[in-house]
């Protein structure tokens, strides 16, 4: 049986936010929220886990534009993207935001906003589009790497869980680094499941990474929290997509 993970080893002592909590906060905020589908909102109130990133970002003259991503995980193993759009309409002017269901309908809402007012010359617009910038190297901290993938490890409960080919070549690394690859532990008030998933990044002594991905999850008979271990992100989050389908 695993044990349930020490809150301040991934996330901050605080509540986190519920898929619910954040689908309502932009709703709230949007000021065309009442264009949405129906079915696109009827869809979202079973959602498990939901992610959050900034898309691109416009800022020139007091003027700003930000579009972001926002992705819930369904319990039917499907997901849904909502497009958010912030923006002000006069230099230093207030916030505005708008919510969009494909990025079509997010780009003509863009381009209705028109180009920003002019800028003084040395004052050079940029367009910062986050896609387009190499992800960052992890970072490695070197804190009994060998040890915790045998934790790791022994904590899985899945059939396919890596095997000790892994286990032996990771009891070699030198350092490692864990971060949420799932925005913030999700979970539905609907059917009371939680999922969170995690990438285990290890440094191997020739300058090699290797990374697990680790599913953690209550979609289990008696509700209690359960990992589980896989090679690569697809398995894992197929893994949790086809449990979030049984459960729906």
């Amino acid at each position: 049986m695993s044990v349930p993970y020490e809150t301040a080893a991934y996330e901050p002592a605080e509540s986190p936010e519920s898929p619910e909590e954040h689908l309502a906060r932009l709703l709230g905020r949007a000021l065309n929220s009442f264009e949405l589908p129906d079915d696109v909102i009827r869809r979202l109130d079973c959602a498990l886990a939901h992610d959050s990133s900034l898309h691109s970002a416009h800022h020139s003259a007091g003027l700003h534009r930000e579009t972001y991503r926002h992705t819930w995980l369904l319990a039917d193993g499907s997901a849904v993207t909502l497009w958010e759009l912030a923006h002000n309409t006069t230099p230093g002017g207030p916030q505005q935001h708008e919510v969009y269901v494909d990025q079509e309908e997010l780009q003509t809402a863009t381009a209705r906003l028109g180009p920003p007012l002019d800028a003084p010359d040395f004052e050079v617009p940029a367009l910062m589009r986050l896609w387009a910038i190499p992800e960052p190297r992890h970072v490695f901290a070197s804190d009994d790497s060998a040890d915790h993938v045998r934790r790791l490890l022994r904590r899985a409960e899945n059939p396919d869980r890596p095997g000790a080919d892994t286990a032996a070549l990771l009891a070699t690394a030198t350092a490692h680094q864990i971060t949420q690859a799932f925005g913030r532990p999700g979970r539905a008030g609907r059917v009371g499941l939680s999922y969170a998933l995690y990438e285990h990044a290890f440094l191997l002594p020739g300058g090699s990474e290797v990374s697990l991905w680790e599913v953690e999850h209550t979609a289990t008979p008696d509700g209690r929290h359960m990992c589980e271990v896989y090679l690569s992100e697809d398995a894992a989050r197929q893994a949790m997509e086809q449990r979030a389908a049984r459960q729906g």
